[in-house]
């Protein structure tokens, strides 16, 4: 039996980017944002806290995102739908810090707020439910979690 959860994960380790969806009072709005996530599955992102994106979470925290790890021509569809609640997250958390740092291919913080800068604030995406796409396993019979 294939763990849905186990390819989860791989996809969420194997990814980058994260398409967000808000809504604001302009209407439905998405933003690419670089991502890292916990065993929990939460999503983590760095923004601006003037962003569209940013300032619709305050307003409403219904959110959701996609995750696409097939891209190319040829390749097989494998890739998330997910949907949550989103927050903003006051102060830094160094664990989550030194994973987006990695991720992005630079040195880990050596201290806890290094990389937050003036007017940026950690983002928090705790998927209630994630769709998994896998085409060599599954064709297109997507796979649903809720959390």
């Amino acid at each position: 039996m294939t763990d849905i959860r186990q390819l989860i994960t791989d996809i969420l380790n194997r990814g980058y980017l994260l398409s967000t969806a808000t809504v604001d009072d302009g209407g439905v709005w998405v933003s690419d944002v670089i991502y890292v996530h916990d065993a929990q599955m939460n999503l983590y992102w760095l923004s601006q806290t003037a962003a569209r994106h940013s300032k619709a979470i305050v307003q409403n925290s219904q959110v959701a995102g996609t995750v696409t790890v097939s891209n190319n021509p040829g390749e097989s569809n494998i890739g998330l739908q997910i949907t949550g609640v989103a927050e903003k997250i006051e102060g830094d958390i160094f664990e989550i810090a030194t994973a987006h740092r990695q991720k992005r291919g630079k040195p880990p913080p050596t201290r806890l707020g290094e990389i937050l800068e003036e007017g940026e604030s950690w983002y928090c995406l705790r998927p209630k439910m994630i769709e998994l796409t896998y085409e060599p396993l599954f064709g297109f019979n997507k796979q649903k979690i809720e959390l």
